[in-house]
This record gives structure tokens, sequence and C-alpha cells, in this order.
């Protein structure tokens, strides 16, 4: 006996006994889980597919494990900009033992795991440093919300003499800069005589990234060519 079962967006074939990967679903290891979303059964030679059978339907499952994903790099360069990005990515996963698949409407019995594993890894100096690890990113991003939103020369491409200018037109904060629409940009650069330049240098991005407490983007780049890493 197989069914097919849905979730997080994917299908899978799973018998009893099968070991597979799917989307994180919230649980300890020795949770039981239910997925009542089954979009086929086999018995032998019969195969069900009607809808209304098979909503009486259920494949229980046990939690084994919390996982991750491989890491997926996203790369993006600006080229003659000085500017470029690296970005990781790991999706959070969770790898289940199917248990049973039950039909005539039954239910399977839900069980709890034993939790105190889990809460005694939680408290190890391996998962502390981690956490410690994760924490530091929004350390830095809470560093950069210190800065001041009217310091315009933070917005790379903004020099001493382009600041004059706009605060000449009543521009003084990464507020007013983030507020720009198309048309803004187009008007600011024809009264500004920016030749470009808002739209070059991305000034409306730039201003958002600063105001979500990203560093700015001048620094980063320098300090990316001093270290020889990606940011």
């Amino acid at each position: 006996m197989f069914a097919v079962i849905k979730t997080g967006g994917k299908q899978f074939r799973v018998a009893a006994n099968d070991k597979i990967t799917v989307a994180k679903i919230e649980g300890n290891p020795g949770d039981t889980v239910a997925f009542e979303t089954v979009l086929l059964l086999t018995e032998g030679e019969k195969t069900t597919l009607a809808a209304k059978d098979l909503a009486a339907v259920t494949v229980a499952a046990e939690i084994v494990e919390q996982a991750r994903g491989e890491k997926v790099i996203a790369f993006k360069k600006r080229r003659r900009q000085n500017s470029k990005r690296k970005r990781g990515f790991r999706a959070e996963l969770t790898v289940i033992r199917i248990t049973d698949i039950l039909t005539g409407g039954k239910k399977p019995e839900m069980k709890k795991g034993d939790a105190s594993a889990v809460a005694l890894k939680a408290g190890s100096s391996e998962a502390k440093g981690k956490a410690a690890a994760k924490a530091a990113p929004k350390a830095k991003a809470a560093a950069a919300e210190t800065l001041d939103a009217s310091n315009l020369s933070l917005i790379s491409g903004v020099g001493p003499t382009i600041e004059k200018k706009l605060r000449a037109a009543g521009i003084a904060s990464w507020n007013d800069i983030a507020a720009w629409t198309e048309a803004d940009v187009a008007k600011w650069d024809e009264e500004l005589k920016l030749r470009g330049r808002a739209t070059r240098e991305e000034w409306v991005e730039q201003a958002k990234e600063l105001l979500a407490g990203k560093p700015p983007r001048a620094k980063a780049d320098q300090a990316e060519q001093a270290s020889g890493e990606d940011y």
C-alpha cells in the first residue's frame, strides 16, 4: 500500500517505514504528525482517486529530526559600480518517517516525543555558540540603526557638493530620498543637474536599506575591498 500526499507545496509518494524530507513542520523528534491532504491511494491493484474517498484517508508519520538544506548562494554584481552582494540561504527542513496509512476515517494517536533531549541540546555550549553567531548580524543591524538619518553622505554617490544641493532643495534625510518616485527622481535629476547619478547609484534603494538598518554601501564596499571577502 502506498499513498501520495501533499505538504509544503510538494507531492510525495509514501509507504509505511519510508523516510522522507519535507518543508519544516513544527515539532520535536518523536512527535506524531498527520497528513490529511492525500491525493492518491493504492492498495494492491486498487487505486483510489475520488476526493470523497480520500477524505477518509490519513497518513501518520513521526518526526525524526529537524534539519537544514544545502546552502544556496545568490551573488549579484553591478558592473562598473564597485558594488557586489553575496547572500546565502538554507531551507528549514524536517525529516519524517511514515508510520502508517489509515483508511476508513481512522485517526492516528498523536504522540509527543521526549523534548528533554532537545532542551538539553539547546542549552549546550555548541548551541549557545550558534545562537551567538546568529545574534552577531542582528547586533550589526542594531548598530546601523543608530546612524544619523540626516547624514546624506552615507549614500554612495552623494559627495559634499551634491549634499549641499540636496539640502538647499529641502532634502534633509534618508526618509526624503526613500519616498522618491520615478517622477521625483527625474525632477531632481533635472533641477539639481545630477546627470543620472540618482538612478545609476540607486539612491532610493540605498536610502531604504539604511532605514532598514543595513550598513552603508560605501562602507561595506570599502570593508569588502580591504578584507578581500564578499559581504
